[in-house]
Formats: C-alpha cells, sequence, structure tokens
C-alpha cells in the first residue's frame, strides 16, 4: 500500500514542479511545487528574499555529518556555512552544530538556529550572515532556563527589539532570551503548554505512537506577530492557538504572562505554523497531510492537501507570496516505529502559492 502511494506522490510531484514554469500571475491559491528532493531529512526550513533556501537536518533522521545545509538544485544541498560546522567528532564540540532543529531568518538577512544539543548537553542559539555565511553570535542558555532533556526546537526572533522566542516540547514552556544581555527566562506550568489526551496523532490510518507510546507533544509551534507584539503558540497534540503579550514575556512575571494568555482560534494537530503580514495563521496538519489556516471567520479550512505533504515538520514564509514547507516523514523514524527506519526518500521541501504577504522583507 506504502509503495503505491509513493509511485502515486513521485508521479504527482513531477507534475506538480512542471506547474512551477507557469507565470506567477497564472498561480492560483493552494498551488503546490516541489522545490527539492533529497536523501535526508530536512528538519526545519528558512527562505532568504532571494530565494536561498536553508535547513536543518532532523536528528532523528540517521545519523550523518550534516547539520545545517543550503539547498543547491532539485536533488542537491551543500553543507552551510561551511563543512567545519557540521558534525565531526575530532573536532571542538564548541564550533560544530549538535543536534539542531529551529531555524528562521530576521529583518537583517539573519540567519539563527536553535541546537537542542542532545549530545553535548547544552541548548545554544547561534547567528549568522546569510550573505557572507559569516558566525556572529552564540548564545548559550543557562541550565536552570534549559536543563539537559529539553527538547527545544521552533523559535522566532524579533531583532530590532533584541529578543528570541522558544518552544520546548519536552519540558513544556516558553523561553525568552535577550540577545544582547544574554539572558534567559523561562514561562511554565501552564494548562496551555500541554498536550491534549482528545487531540489523537493519527497518521497512515492507526495512532502514532512515540518511544512505544501514544504520541502526545506539549508547546511546539511557535510565531510573533509582525509588529512583535505578540506571540502565538500551542501543543503539537493541540486544537487550540493561543496568544501572549510579548512585553510580559520580557518581563519575566510568570502570574502576569499566565493572566495575558488568550485562545486565538482552533488548529490542527501540528508541527508547525507561520504567520502573514495579514496576521492570518497556517498552520501543518500532520493526520491529514494538509496546511490549513485560519480563515476570517475564525475557521481552520485546508490550503492544500497532498499525500507529497507526508509529515509537514515546518512552514514559513519565503520569497513573494510563497509558503514553504519541509516533508520528512519523521512519523517512520526508528523513535517512532520502535522496529527501525521505514522512511523512503526522497525527503521533500516544498511550497504552497498563499496570495498573502510574508511578514516582512530584510532591511
Amino acid at each position: 500500500m506504502y509503495k503505491n502511494k509513493f509511485l502515486l506522490s513521485s508521479l504527482v510531484g513531477l507534475t506538480l514542479f512542471a506547474q512551477s514554469a507557469h507565470a506567477e500571475q497564472n498561480l492560483q491559491v493552494g498551488d503546490l511545487e516541489v522545490v527539492a528532493a533529497i536523501n535526508i531529512r530536512p528538519g526545519n526550513v528558512s527562505v532568504a528574499d532571494d530565494g536561498r533556501i536553508f535547513a536543518t537536518v532532523h536528528p532523528l533522521d540517521t545519523p550523518s555529518r550534516w547539520r545545517l545545509i543550503e539547498i543547491t538544485g532539485k536533488n542537491s544541498y551543500k553543507a552551510w556555512p561551511n563543512e567545519s560546522w557540521q558534525k565531526n567528532e575530532g573536532a571542538n564540540p564548541n564550533n560544530q552544530i549538535d543536534t539542531p532543529l529551529g531555524i528562521t531568518r530576521d529583518e537583517k538577512n539573519r540567519l539563527w538556529i536553535v541546537d537542542m544539543g542532545l549530545n553535548v548537553g547544552k541548548t545554544r542559539i547561534f547567528g549568522f550572515d546569510i550573505a557572507t555565511g559569516k558566525h556572529l553570535v552564540t548564545l548559550e542558555l543557562p541550565e536552570a532556563v534549559a536543563p539537559r532533556g529539553s527538547f527545544i526546537q521552533d523559535l522566532v526572533v524579533d531583532v530590532d527589539g533584541g529578543w528570541i522566542y522558544l518552544a520546548d516540547i519536552s519540558n513544556p514552556g516558553l523561553i525568552t532570551v535577550n540577545i544582547e544581555k544574554q539572558t534567559a527566562t523561562r514561562f511554565s506550568g501552564h494548562p496551555s503548554l500541554q498536550s491534549e489526551k482528545s487531540a489523537v496523532m493519527h497518521i497512515d490510518g492507526e495512532d502514532t505512537q512515540f518511544n512505544g507510546k501514544p504520541a502526545s507533544v506539549a508547546v511546539n509551534p511557535i510565531t510573533l506577530s509582525p509588529d512583535h507584539k505578540t506571540v502565538f503558540f500551542g501543543a503539537m497534540n493541540g486544537t487550540t492557538w493561543y496568544q501572549v503579550n510579548a512585553a510580559l514575556l520580557q518581563q519575566g512575571n510568570n502570574e502576569n504572562i499566565a493572566g495575558s494568555i488568550k485562545a486565538v482560534g482552533p488548529k490542527p494537530v501540528s508541527d508547525g505554523a507561520a504567520i502573514s503580514a495579514a496576521g492570518t495563521h497556517y498552520f501543518t496538519n500532520l493526520n491529514n497531510n494538509e496546511i490549513d489556516y485560519i480563515n476570517p471567520q475564525g475557521k481552520l479550512v485546508p490550503l492544500v492537501k497532498s499525500a507529497l505533504i507526508d509529515w509537514p515538520d515546518s512552514v514559513q514564509f519565503g520569497d513573494k507570496n510563497w509558503l514553504y514547507i519541509s516533508a520528512n516523514q519523521l512519523h517512520r523514524t526508528a523513535a517512532f516505529t520502535g522496529q527501525g527506519d521505514k522512511g523512503e526518500a526522497p525527503y521533500r521541501i516544498l511550497r504552497v502559492w498563499t496570495n498573502d504577504q510574508q511578514p516582512f522583507t530584510s532591511k
């Protein structure tokens, strides 16, 4: 059954890629294109204004040196910013990436990644200049904020204000980092951060397991409003999308933070989310191979559905009106199957036309 589905997906993918030749004025909302089909699992994806595509390599993928890559063609990629930052057992771990996942760009054409440090035992945030590949900063989160065993994967950056916001799914919480002072605070313990028992992960016709138990993942997707005043978040296994005042997260008073949390609307079981310049919320829908959004009536509706969107891990706006998607069959990794990796390459980076605007362009 799966192989037939895979063959069908491949044929559909060729058709979709051919559609990319169409003039943009002829594109319709929901049109899907395969940007890259590669032999390793992309974790999260980020795209510069000039169309350059960067991706982390998911830590649950088959072990390899690759950690952070730039897509160079339909089936090719290269180490980014260079080979020295990739995993090398003989090198100084302070100068190489360990287990990255979250990735995003900012208005100043800089790329930020969060390295969960599952092997080195510390969570770090790296900043690079996209134009030159130059390493700009390393921020190491203190153990009190990011203790060993944390799984801090999604991040958003307010570079003008000097703040980074992250989600920890293992010790459910939101982490706020002051870039200049290199300090961090944690907000946790609130019901909005927890997974919901009723939000079951059900993929390929069966309830999804993780490490031998029903998958139940807490706060994960996180976005930042275009004016940088509001942080949005929700549990992967959750059906409600929440908002919290960013200034209160910066101040670090847990009581005030808790009092400002409000429900925005519905969300699917999702691993990633994005927001447009107009404030429209987009989500990956793991159970239905979809990308969904909240329409003006407050309803959750599909933007695109395809067998190619096979565990959509992340979504992020890129050039023009394109919403980029990493699809990596994560539910077929050994941690989910308990019987080895059942994934079949290629793993894909796709994009869908939205007729919506990205939240910013680089200055």
